[in-house]
């Protein structure tokens, strides 16, 4: 057999798309990063008509390249809460004004083959707009995001995914240097907001594509 262990994953992707399809997310599947990206700009996108668009912080999704393309349309609202340039209270009014965006895109940090998604967030505006908010939400998963259930799930968002990620945006915490967490209280702790989001309501306002290579953290 050839790529064995795309087909391992594909399968896997299968099986959790249909999780997660019971759980009444919209569900894509794309083989490639610049995949998802054309499937976000020319299909999903196109369909809903939005109007606005804005996003919380997430490697997948910049990693598709969608971010930058997004940034180019003329024909969109974009509320940019990437934007470093921004005062800290700018920048928190522009993540306020994200929640009133007709689309949300992010991605996430763990999920589960049940199709609960599972994240932990430093401000919330990522999740509460995930939640609440926006009129449709667009998640980018790469594989690697998948866990075997909420257990599994929690353990690698602690013990890799907020270690790697506080490595990356250059906070001084425990696990920055260790890469181990503390369960610290460092004014830079990013692990503040648990969510787990089992089901999609309205029916299909969360979409989701899953990607067939390893994104993110």
């Amino acid at each position: 057999m050839k790529n064995p262990i795309d087909n391992y994953w594909r399968l896997k992707l299968e099986a959790v798309k249909e999780a997660l399809e019971k759980n009444k997310f919209e569900v894509f599947i794309s083989d490639t990063a610049a995949g998802a990206k054309d499937l976000a700009l020319e299909q999903i996108i196109p369909a809903l008509d939005v109007k606005s668009v804005s996003w919380g912080g997430s490697m997948s999704f910049v990693s598709t390249g969608l971010f930058h393309a997004l940034m180019e349309k003329k024909d969109l609202e974009i509320i940019n809460t990437f934007d470093k340039t921004l005062s800290f209270d700018d920048m928190m009014e522009t993540r306020r004004q994200s929640l009133l965006a007709d689309l949300f895109i992010t991605g996430t940090n763990a999920l589960t083959e049940a199709g609960q998604l599972v994240n932990l967030d430093m401000i919330g505006n990522r999740v509460g707009a995930m939640m609440w908010g926006p009129k449709h939400v667009l998640l980018i998963i790469g594989r690697n995001k998948l866990c075997a259930d909420l257990e599994d799930a929690m353990f690698r968002i602690k013990n890799y995914a907020a270690p790697v990620n506080v490595m990356n945006l250059d906070k001084k915490t425990p696990c920055a240097a260790t890469g181990i967490c503390q369960d610290c209280a460092s004014p830079d702790r990013i692990c503040n907001y648990w969510t787990i989001i089992e089901k999609s309501f309205v029916k299909h306002r969360i979409k989701i594509i899953l990607v067939n290579e390893d994104l993110g953290f």
